[in-house]
């Protein structure tokens, strides 16, 4: 299995739209960055490489990448549109996607418990999004829907039609078939001239297109983690989540999902 990870962005609802900041990816946590202790779960979890989709100082991203894995496992590819929409990264990994190969894909500015990836890489299902069900509601959230135990729908607007709704904190694992049809998704939108949708937009078309337990999910709900975006996200990851991360503990329960309708059961 491989990682696919976008970090091209700059950061304009973090730090503003002209701003020459380091990328997300390089911020700290009691000295490490996300990208290192993506790189450090990822080893752990026995991916065999990490594909880093760069583009706002990639030369600082790939110096810290050189710094923090072994050699050979971080191949980047540079997206020279990172300034517009987000889909463009996704687009820009299409060619690795359909190489067919497993493909966990990864957003880099999320600060989060290793448990949370350990749950999603070490499911039978090859295809799962991870979930959380503790989350505020309103627009900026991506959201997973689930009616009878499936999936129904996935994005930052979804339907009423659920029982279940939760917050997708940004990882997706995918079978090679899966991850081809997703980056021929990316493709169409592209080819649209669509360009300044999201990423989310290209895995939602696969999502709904596939038959129905296609795309299963597991529930992380408890599993403390961050995506930054605003200020707002950055100050609480250091006052709030990060000592969460940091005494976190996984229990037997999170450990061994029992509920019939999560990926592990199918």
């Amino acid at each position: 299995m491989k990682a696919v990870m976008l970090a091209a962005g700059v950061g304009r609802r973090l730090y503003g739209d002209e701003n020459d900041n380091l990328p997300k990816a390089l911020l700290e946590f009691d000295g490490r960055t996300l990208l290192e202790r993506h790189v450090r779960i990822l080893l752990d979890n026995g991916v065999d490489e990490l594909v880093l989709v760069v583009g706002h100082r990639k030369e600082d991203l790939l110096a810290e990448a050189r710094k923090v894995a072994p050699d050979g496992f971080v191949r980047s590819i540079f997206n020279p549109r990172y300034k517009e929409g987000p889909i463009l990264s996704l687009w820009t990994a299409r060619q690795v996607m359909q190489e067919g190969d497993d493909v966990l894909f990864m957003d880099a500015d999320v600060l989060y418990h290793p448990e949370m990836l350990n749950r999603l890489l070490r499911l039978p299902h090859p295809t799962c999004f991870i979930m959380d069900r503790d989350f505020e509601p309103g627009a900026e959230p991506v959201k997973l829907c689930v009616r009878d135990g499936v999936l129904v729908d996935f994005g930052k607007k979804v339907i009423d039609d659920y029982e279940i709704i939760g917050e997708w904190p940004g990882f997706l694992r995918m079978s090679a078939d899966i991850a081809g049809k997703v980056a021929m998704a990316a493709d169409a939108c592209v080819r649209a001239g669509k360009v300044d949708v999201t990423y989310e937009e290209a895995m939602r078309a696969v999502l709904v297109s596939e038959p129905p337990g296609t795309f299963a999910y597991e529930d992380i709900t408890g599993i403390p983690w961050i995506e930054i975006d605003f200020p707002s996200d950055l100050l609480r990851a250091e006052k709030i989540v990060y000592p969460l991360v940091s005494e976190y503990v996984p229990d037997t329960a999170d450990r061994a999902p029992s509920r019939p309708t999560k990926a592990s059961s199918q």
